[in-house]
């Protein structure tokens, strides 16, 4: 039986770079971002939950986000879980909504952000490295059981290198336009 499967290593390495932008959005540049509050959770009705389940995020303007709470109740617990989550965000209330000046970043701010930016691809990187490792190590198990030969090995080698490659660049180009998206706000 193939261990070898290239629609696994190709899902896996996919996987890598959807939770390189997943975590790149979370990232606060000058501009409003409803992702921004996606790691936002609040107290509501004796539990935790995500802000999205009892309110709605939009962005009615490039530097301010609005948070439409949807029970009057939950108004102060949705203060309390943006101030918590350490976004450097100030809710003004107007009656069951928030509204969200986004401030303007220092320069020794963006920095930092695209400095994190860059940890965040080398992490996708080195994930992706990993998936193609394992990749390569089936592909030699497969010779050795002789379920493969020698030229399918090596053909089949370049084919998980063609795709590491693929990812690592997908990986730099999301990570560059990110720390320019900062830098240039």
């Amino acid at each position: 039986m193939a261990k070898y499967e290239k629609a696994d290593i190709e899902r896996r390495m996919k996987g890598a770079v959807e939770s390189l932008k997943s975590d790149l959005s979370g990232l606060r540049t000058g501009r409003a971002n409803t992702s921004l509050l996606d790691p936002v959770v609040c107290e509501v009705y004796g539990a935790m939950m995500p802000l999205n389940q009892v309110a709605t995020v939009s962005a009615p303007e490039p530097r301010m986000l609005s948070v439409q709470v949807w029970d009057k109740s939950n108004v102060t617990a949705v203060e309390k879980g943006i101030a918590h989550a350490n976004l450097g965000l100030n809710p003004m209330i107007d009656g069951q909504t928030l509204r969200l000046p986004m401030p303007d970043l220092t320069e020794e701010r963006r920095k930092e952000l695209a400095k994190l930016a860059g940890q965040y691809a080398e992490k996708a990187k080195i994930a992706i490295r990993n998936v193609r490792r394992d990749g390569m190590e089936a592909l030699k198990e497969d010779e050795k059981a002789k379920d493969i030969s020698e030229d399918d090995r090596k053909r089949l080698e370049d084919e998980v290198q063609k795709l590491t490659d693929t990812y690592v660049a997908e990986t730099d180009a999301a990570a560059e336009a990110k720390e320019k998206e900062i830098m240039t706000q």
